[in-house]
């Protein structure tokens, strides 16, 4: 056989192929959304969720076919995102307020008693099938981190045993709600800068017996709201975003610190030192008083 041969075979096989490749992608040749393909560039793609959607794609495919569809449900492209889409749409951008997320507990371990010392799997959704976790109380943080390593924005750590949201960096994309098998992670608008960190629904002696700051539901904090932004259900206050003007008045009303405020703190001016008064000052000063004592009887008795 010549040694061209095999060669020549592979070489038409190739041809061959090639041949009905075309053909097949003529054939079944599927149009792309132009609509679809701009959408999708202006997107993330974090396929995060967080828009209701399974991921950017679904969501880009939701805006092409359906116009009512909003285009500002991605919490993660930014606020000039919504604006993008509508450009690319020719609709209107709509508008939605940026959420981010917040952990309700305050219990960490200075605060929160403990009934064992966990050894097991570190997770929370592990610690909490054994007996519901270590802690005495049974809605706190459990600090095993599973809402830190589902967040792909480095948004949350734990300190102290208990979970914290980084609100500035916080993309509002719910992958720590979905994570948190105590569900004490939850949604609130940015602009709420007073929540109440805790998640307990025990009696308030109870809660207090396992926690030192969490709430016992003893209304102190209804009374000195303006707003009405306060309630107390099943032993837990809770309050409205909506009314919430960020005041603060009931954050030192709160008796356990249970209510915590995220506005930045004023630095008052420090106090000028007083200088003391050297013996002889004092005397002087003194002596003025008695003589303006004397002065002031002395007049008294002659109006008489």
């Amino acid at each position: 056989m010549d040694v061209f041969t095999p060669v020549m075979i592979v070489v038409a096989v190739g041809l061959v192929a090639a041949v009905i490749l075309t053909i097949a992608s003529k054939v079944f040749f599927v149009p792309v959304d132009e609509t679809f393909a701009k959408i999708r560039a202006e997107l993330p793609g974090a396929n995060c969720g967080a828009c209701g959607y399974a991921g950017c794609d679904d969501y880009a495919n939701a805006l092409a076919e359906d116009p009512t569809v909003s285009c500002s449900k991605c919490p993660v492209g930014g606020e000039e995102l919504p604006g993008k889409l509508a450009e690319v749409l020719g609709v209107d951008a709509g508008s939605a307020a940026k959420e981010v997320a917040v952990v309700l507990c305050n219990g960490n371990k200075d605060a929160v008693k403990t009934i064992m010392d966990y050894k097991g799997i570190e997770t929370c959704t592990a610690a909490k099938q054994l007996f519901g976790g270590m802690n005495a109380c049974k809605h706190g943080c459990l600090g095993l981190g599973d809402c830190v390593t589902a967040c792909d924005f480095e948004s949350i750590d734990v300190f102290n045993g208990v979970a914290r949201v980084n609100r500035n960096t916080c993309v509002g994309c719910k992958a720590c709600v979905e994570a948190c098998p105590q569900s004490i992670i939850t949604m609130v608008p940015e602009k709420s800068k007073v929540v109440v960190k805790c998640s307990s629904t025990d009696k308030g002696a109870v809660t207090r017996k396992a926690c030192e700051v969490g709430c016992i539901g003893c209304g102190k904090c209804v009374k000195v709201c303006n707003f009405d932004a306060i309630t107390i259900e099943n032993n837990l206050a809770k309050i409205d975003p909506e009314k919430c003007k960020n005041c603060g008045l009931c954050v030192p009303e709160c008796p356990t610190g249970a209510i915590v405020s995220f506005k930045p703190i004023k630095k008052r001016a420090p106090k000028k030192p007083v200088a003391k008064k050297t013996p002889e000052e004092i005397a002087e000063l003194k002596a003025k008083a008695e003589a303006a004592k004397k002065a002031k009887e002395e007049k008294e008795k002659s109006e008489a």
